[in-house]
């Protein structure tokens, strides 16, 4: 016996077949479960290639800091310049970040288990501008793991402020859940 489901109704991928459709790419906000975040020299470059070469779309960016793309839901990618990736040996950038979503009763206990494993692999917790809490965990090929978890939302923070900023206001009274009026 296997504890597996059929669980397609939770994914954008279509049933496979001769008349399967893509589904329309997904412009909604939500809380990414995992993401990747890729470092590049020539962030213009890179996101041109990745909009025009395989099909993402800007959702959102941070000036010279980020570039959120998406294609379908959960296919999201954050490409940050080069320079600002941060490192865990001096001249090596690792190739790719990987951020998978936690809460934050899991953060010090994430820390502390990674600490006990590599004492030096782990950097924070440390609170973003944009309202989460993260730990940056290097493992040893050197790629980056970020578990980030998401703080309480306070519509009058720093926090809320940035994200309106950059046009992303949650959902509430009068809005739909892509946080739109109606």
């Amino acid at each position: 016996m296997n504890d597996y489901h059929n669980a397609f109704d939770v994914s954008p991928v279509p049933a496979p077949g001769p008349d399967a459709v893509p589904p329309e790419p997904f412009r909604g906000i939500y809380g990414m479960p995992a993401f990747a975040t890729i470092p590049t020299h020539d962030l213009a470059a890179s996101v041109d290639f990745w909009v025009r070469g395989l099909g993402f779309f800007e959702l959102f960016t941070v000036p010279g800091r980020l570039v959120h793309l998406r294609r379908w839901a959960f296919q999201d990618v954050l490409l940050v310049p080069a320079v600002d990736a941060p490192e865990r040996t001096p001249g090596r950038i690792p190739a790719l970040s990987l951020n998978f979503a936690c809460v934050l009763s899991q953060v010090d206990s994430l820390v502390d288990a990674c600490r006990a494993v590599r004492p030096d692999s782990v950097d924070g917790p440390s609170d973003t501008p944009w309202n989460t809490r993260d730990i940056t965990v290097t493992t040893p090929e050197n790629t980056r793991v970020v578990l980030t978890a998401a703080k309480p939302f306070d519509p009058a923070s720093q926090e809320a402020r940035n994200l309106a900023a950059i046009g992303i206001t949650p959902p509430g009274p009068g809005h739909d859940d892509k946080g739109k009026r109606v």
